[in-house]
């Protein structure tokens, strides 16, 4: 191995003829304090190797260049899972992940983002590495925030190890993605609402009338109780909201946790009057 300046060499193999010149890589490194080994990386020319250097040299003073990590993708995924559903791990707002969001962000671990880059060291993945799967999931027709929502654990996975000094660099910043349109579905109108409630059996008309004129959720309708409502005040009390298969849960974010009014169109849809027993029921509950 040729020496040259501090921190650059040349590293020949043994079938170099260094004689007749060589086109052997070229090896920088650098020291990083913080972690107590050497940085290195390897260049087709010497040139290249110069300028990484002094470019990393200056990274590692401003703490924005660390050595290698042992942790890969996958078990950063691993571990954020685990402390998702142990508790141990909150969201940004201290609050426990829903059982929805744990099987969305394992479900897009799982089939999108491990297959990828799970077995890649985390200070190994870069913005290129991320993008490129970006553009794979929009060249497969997925939408813009479907596309969104798949990288969401790969972004909380680099949040945590930023955090904990493992990565200087998260490779999910900066990414060109498509911006959801933000559009939704039309709403009807109070004529085709009531046309709509019209074609029910009276039994269910109660259900979607809150879903029309209260806007509740689908969730936060399977949750809701007699007590819930104020008919007095004319109100809806909005506590709890519904998992498919968790059962009753409280309510996504602080303004979930909200009142709604009773409309006047609600009203006649008798949706707090109930049976007799179900309002005294109401009363005890106040």
């Amino acid at each position: 191995m040729a020496a040259t300046a501090t921190g650059i060499r040349q590293r020949h193999g043994r079938a170099c003829r260094r004689a007749r010149g060589c086109a052997c890589p070229w090896e920088a490194s650098v020291y990083s304090k913080r972690d107590r080994k050497k940085i290195r990386k390897t260049f087709t020319t010497k040139a290249a190797a110069v300028v990484w250097r002094d470019d990393s040299r200056s990274a590692v003073r401003r703490k924005a260049l660390r050595a290698p990590t042992v942790t890969t993708v996958q078990r950063a995924a691993d571990e954020l899972l685990e402390g998702m559903r142990d508790g141990s791990i909150p969201t940004r707002t201290g609050t426990r992940y829903k059982p929805a969001t744990i099987r969305s962000y394992d479900e897009a671990l799982t089939l999108r983002i491990l297959p990828a880059i799970g077995p890649r060291r985390l200070t190994d993945v870069e913005r290129e590495d991320v993008q490129d799967l970006a553009d794979r999931m929009t060249a497969e027709g997925l939408s813009a925030s479907t596309v969104q929502n798949q990288l969401d654990p790969l972004r909380v996975i680099y949040r945590r190890a930023i955090r904990r000094d493992l990565v200087s660099v998260d490779p999910t910043k900066g990414l060109e993605l498509r911006r959801p349109d933000g559009g939704r579905d039309r709403i009807a109108t109070p004529d085709e609402a009531r046309t709509l409630l019209g074609a029910l059996q009276a039994e269910d008309r109660a259900i979607w009338a809150t879903a029309l004129y209260a806007g509740l959720r689908h969730g936060e309708l399977r949750a809701l109780r007699w007590s819930d409502i104020d008919v007095e005040g004319r109100v809806i009390r909005v506590r709890r909201g519904w998992d498919a298969k968790e059962g009753e849960q409280d309510v996504k974010t602080d303004a979930g946790r909200r009142t709604v009014p009773i409309l006047a169109r609600l009203t006649p849809h008798k949706l707090a009057t109930g049976t007799r027993r179900e309002r005294a029921r109401v009363r005890r509950d106040r």
